[in-house]
């Protein structure tokens, strides 16, 4: 069966969005414990929805909105928002090593707006040729799912029990847990750097140089070090990344080729 490229892009997208359903599960129950912090700050529910839709980066969010009560600036605001949000830079050129030599400057800016954390890794994890249209289905269904959890928490404000919150602030690690652990039940390599990073993660908390650097940058250094050290000792052979971007994904109707 083979449908035009309109047919397969719109059945990707749909993929995307039911793939995201339980990260904007995830997102929702997180995002209502941002929304108390954001109530605390001064935010509208309409000021706290907004600021999630077009953020939704829970660090960053959760540092400028405790900032924000303290009466920060606005430059020590978006400085301290980089910093912790650097990470996404290394992100987006993980991606960009994916991009087919076609998507357009704009695509790559639109495709950028997308990532976050849990869909970075959905997007990376997922078989086959690297499609714009995935990660958009999925940010469309969880990013509205994260603002609108921080405008719940705003209304509910300090209704809730503190032990509720903070049963809604470990949410996001359950579904990291869902990303890495079937990669690494794959992959004897992925499984020992994922136990190698949790362990340098926990080490850099508590090493006197490393646990003076802020929490954004711990995850800059130990990326990029660990990162490099998979690729230079356990390089991908060419051969068998070709034969995981020829795999076709089961669940989607097969794309016409011209």
């Amino acid at each position: 069966m083979t449908v035009n490229k309109d047919g397969y892009n719109k059945a990707v997208f749909f993929q995307g969005m039911r793939h995201a359903i339980p990260i904007g599960i995830g997102y929702f129950a997180v995002s209502v414990a941002l929304g108390i912090t954001a109530r605390a700050a001064n935010f509208t529910i309409l000021q706290g929805f907004f600021a999630s839709l077009l953020t939704y980066a829970s660090a960053g969010q959760y540092a400028g909105f405790s900032m924000f009560a303290t009466g920060a600036t606005y430059i020590e605001l978006i400085i301290a928002t980089l910093v912790i949000n650097a990470r996404y830079t290394l992100m987006g050129f993980a991606i960009t090593q994916r991009l087919p030599s076609d998507v357009t400057w704009y695509q790559r800016m639109l495709l950028g707006a997308t990532i976050t954390d849990e869909i970075f890794g959905i997007t990376i994890a997922r078989p086959g040729r690297f499609n714009l249209y995935y990660p958009l289905g999925a940010w469309c269904c969880a990013v509205p799912m994260w603002a609108t959890g921080t405008a719940v928490g705003i209304a509910v404000g300090s209704v809730l029990p503190p032990s509720l919150v903070s049963a809604f602030s470990v949410a996001l690690y359950g579904m990291f847990l869902a990303v890495i652990i079937p990669p690494s039940k794959k992959n004897k390599v992925v499984g020992a750097f994922v136990a190698i990073s949790f362990a340098a993660s926990y080490a850099a908390t508590r090493l006197p140089f490393l646990s003076n650097l802020s929490s954004g940058n711990r995850i800059i250094l130990l990326t990029v070090v660990i990162s490099s050290a998979a690729a230079i000792l356990f390089p991908v052979n060419n051969k068998s990344r070709l034969r995981i971007q020829a795999k076709p994904h089961s669940k989607l109707p097969r794309k016409e080729v011209a």
